[in-house]
Formats: C-alpha cells, sequence, structure tokens
C-alpha cells in the first residue's frame, strides 16, 4: 500500500519567502497533465477528484498530498486550480473549499461555464477576502500533456501575477481579457470557433470521400495550403481511419456550445453556426456518442453523401 504524505496548513501567503503552495481539483483529460506539471514545478502540494481512488493513485506518484475533503485541499493551499465539467460541478467545488480557505487565497476555474457563474463565486470568495480567476483553457489535451496551453484569463491583474508562477507551469500563453468573467466570455467565442471549423472539416472530408478521392493525398494537400487548421492537422488522420478516443469529448463541447446559445440570445440574436453544431452534437449525443472526441461529428456528415446514394438508387 502506497504512503499518500499528509497536507500540512500552508505558512502564508507570501511567495517571496516560500514558494507558492497549489492544489488541483479535478483529474481528467487535462487535469492530471497540468498537475504533474505543477509537481515538476515543485509547486503542487495536494490533489482531489470525486474518483478518490484517481487522486490517491496520482498523488503518491507525485509525492504530494491527498487530503479526503475539499477542506482540507483548501487549508493547505495558497491557490486551488478547479478543472471540472459543469457550472453545478464548480459552484460545488467552491461550497465544498469555503471552510478552508483563508483570507489572501485565490481560488482559479479552469472549466468552462456561464460567465455569470464567474461572477458568482468571485463575489462570494470576495466576501471571505479571497480572490478568483476565471481562467478557460484551449489547446486540447495535447497542449495539456506538453505544457504548451492558451488561457484566457479574467479577473484583478494583480490577482493573476501572484498566480502567474502556478500558470506558466502549463501554459505557453497567459493573456489577460479583462475582469472577472471576460475569460469565460473568450472562452465562448474560441468554442464558436471549435464549433464552425469541425463542422467545415468534417463536411469538407466527407465531401471528399464521396467525391472518391484518395484520403492521404487529400490530407497531404490541405494540410500543406490556407485551408489548414489545428482541428485537421491533429484529428484528420484519425477520424478517416474512424478513431474517435483520444481529444476533447463532445459532450463537453455540447453543453459549450449550449452557453454560446444563452450568451447570444441574451444579445438578441442567434449564431447560425453554433446552431448547426449543436444541432449536429445533440444527434450524436441521442445516440450515446458524448464520450466521443469531436471529429466523431464526421459521422454526421457522411450520412449526408450515403442518404443521397440510397435516394438515387
Amino acid at each position: 500500500m502506497q504512503v499518500v504524505p499528509s497536507c500540512p496548513p500552508s505558512p502564508g501567503f507570501d511567495t517571496m519567502t516560500h514558494p507558492l503552495r497549489c492544489s488541483f481539483i479535478g483529474l481528467g483529460a487535462m487535469g492530471a497533465p497540468m498537475a504533474r506539471h505543477l509537481a515538476a514545478r515543485g509547486l503542487l502540494v495536494a490533489l482531489w477528484n470525486r474518483t478518490r481512488e484517481r487522486a490517491s493513485a496520482l498523488a503518491a506518484e507525485l509525492g504530494v498530498a491527498a487530503p479526503e475533503s475539499l477542506a482540507d485541499v483548501a487549508a493547505c493551499s495558497d491557490l486551488v486550480f478547479v478543472c471540472v465539467s459543469a457550472d453545478a460541478d464548480v459552484r460545488a467545488v467552491v461550497a465544498g473549499l469555503k471552510p478552508g480557505l483563508r483570507a489572501g487565497g485565490i481560488v482559479v476555474d479552469t472549466s468552462t461555464v456561464a460567465m455569470q457563474t464567474a461572477t458568482d463565486l468571485a463575489a462570494e470568495l470576495a466576501s471571505i477576502g479571497v480572490d478568483f480567476l476565471d481562467a478557460p483553457l484551449t489547446g486540447g489535451v495535447e497542449g495539456a500533456r506538453n505544457g504548451r496551453l492558451s488561457v484566457m484569463v479574467g479577473g484583478d491583474a494583480a490577482v493573476l501575477e501572484r498566480a502567474r508562477p502556478a500558470f506558466e507551469a502549463f501554459a505557453a500563453r497567459l493573456v489577460r481579457m479583462g475582469g472577472v468573467g471576460a475569460g469565460q466570455a473568450t472562452k465562448a467565442v474560441n468554442q464558436v470557433m471549435i464549433g464552425g471549423i469541425a463542422e467545415a472539416v468534417c463536411e469538407a472530408l466527407a465531401f471528399g470521400e464521396a467525391l472518391g478521392l484518395p484520403r492521404a493525398e487529400l490530407l497531404a494537400v490541405l494540410t500543406a495550403g490556407a485551408a489548414n487548421s489545428w482541428f485537421l492537422e491533429k484529428r484528420g488522420q484519425s477520424m478517416l481511419e474512424g478513431r474517435y478516443d483520444v481529444g476533447f469529448k463532445l459532450a463537453l463541447l455540447h453543453k459549450d456550445l449550449g452557453i454560446v446559445q444563452q450568451m447570444a440570445a441574451a444579445l438578441g440574436t442567434r449564431l447560425p453556426t453554433v446552431d448547426a453544431a449543436h444541432r449536429d452534437y445533440s444527434t450524436l449525443m441521442a445516440e450515446g456518442r458524448g464520450e466521443d472526441e469531436i471529429s466523431s461529428l464526421i459521422r454526421v456528415k457522411r450520412r449526408l453523401f450515403e442518404e443521397a446514394r440510397k435516394g438515387k438508387a
């Protein structure tokens, strides 16, 4: 049986006299590698995950603590990173952290949630003297593993500077976009592009298949020209081979696009590209494919041509 170190209370928040003590909540495909990068910098002191076995195993590997309660995680941390799936999850985690948080601490939410969730939590934590940053990420699982994520931050500039050494463990680019909520607003813009690019790439590759073009040659010529994109480079080959097991789960993009739709509605309009992507991902969700990577969208696009062929038969 592996022994997980205990997590002593933090000596304070003066990073001039001791390293920033960080904890990480949520050890999924993005969170676990981010936590590893923090550990490599000597900044990680504790881990927590809803599935306790996952936290205990990684904590034993990295030589850090895995407290049973979120309050205990907070008590030994200067800064707590949160990386979970949905608004309700983030709110529940912060509620669990609050009894152990102390004035001067920082909570950083790297999840993708609504702007209102970010502003609500910032106000709630400010009442006990704790700072909050909303800091959603982009760069995919590969970016998390390689420590090359792009982070869009909402919150006070001075708080971000205090947290910068921790962000630099896993971020290639760190940009403050404005006050609390601005990070989530920027991520919404990012997800409009992600959804639209996926729609175009998947539709185009399915079109190429229907035209009988050679797959390898098609991918090679497209990635060398103006039509290239991160999505085409990273997912083109795998989707043509029918592999959808590595990367950003489509259930999460479906959730994110729903947030974008709500934001657009608040502005009195709709975003046609987002609506189309959300509709297609809803189809895949109904088929039980939520755990697939988002390139599974090509299944929907291929059906357009399959149905057309059947109609001609």
